[in-house]
């Protein structure tokens, strides 16, 4: 089953949308963002978060200390690095910390995605390549990129999913799962109807696929 991640939570209420919606993955953004949470908000965030929800820290070149604190302060399960972190870099946090990491990359053309092979990850997420941006702008890139090409470590799906495509994305890419912020809010605030929407036509999608 395609796992659901929603990112970008800075609410109280946003933490009980995810809650009631029962998604898989809550993703917290630590770096440069109108959606950045610190770390002591963050920890208010994740002590009301189902346990049942895996926690997401989301950094852009930020240091290896800070990272380091991030997970054991709020006990993270996964570290998603929007960066220009290098394959060793990525493959030393893995190995200090133990938990998940996934590896953004950004797919202007199919060379980019030799970057999935490279780094030696749990996960890659793509997203679309905006100039003079690491992620979060609610683009989505050449799905057709992806014909053909077999990856050997989980796929996460990112970049310009709403309600209305994310069917046809995992049709297309069939992801680990799908990462979506921007494409579920309204005036830049966590959209519960956006959200459940989103939920429900991944779920139905699952089910008429099995």
């Amino acid at each position: 089953m395609v796992k659901i991640k929603m990112c970008g939570l800075t609410r109280y209420q946003d933490i009980d949308y995810v809650n009631e919606l029962k998604v898989d993955y809550a993703g917290f953004v630590f770096a440069k963002s109108p959606r950045r949470v610190d770390l002591p908000h963050a920890e208010k965030l994740i002590a009301r978060l189902d346990k049942g929800i895996k926690k997401v820290g989301v950094f852009v070149n930020q240091g290896r200390e800070f990272i380091r604190d991030a997970c054991n302060f709020l006990g993270l399960d996964v570290i998603q690095l929007h960066g220009d972190e290098t394959p060793e870099e990525a493959a030393a946090y893995a190995a200090a910390y133990g938990v998940e990491v996934w590896k953004a990359v950004r797919v202007r053309g199919q060379n980019d995605l030799l970057q999935a092979f490279i780094y030696r990850v749990d996960g890659i997420l793509l997203d679309a390549a905006v100039q003079g941006s690491y992620g979060g702008t609610g683009q989505t890139f050449d799905w057709d990129l992806l014909d053909g090409v077999s990856f050997d470590k989980k796929i996460i799906l990112a970049g310009g999913l709403n309600p209305l495509n994310v069917c046809s994305a995992i049709a297309k890419v069939k992801p680990h799962a799908v990462d979506v912020s921007s494409g579920v809010e309204t005036n830049g605030f966590k959209d519960y109807y956006k959200m459940k929407d989103f939920v429900e036509r991944v779920r139905s999608f699952e089910e008429r696929a099995r």
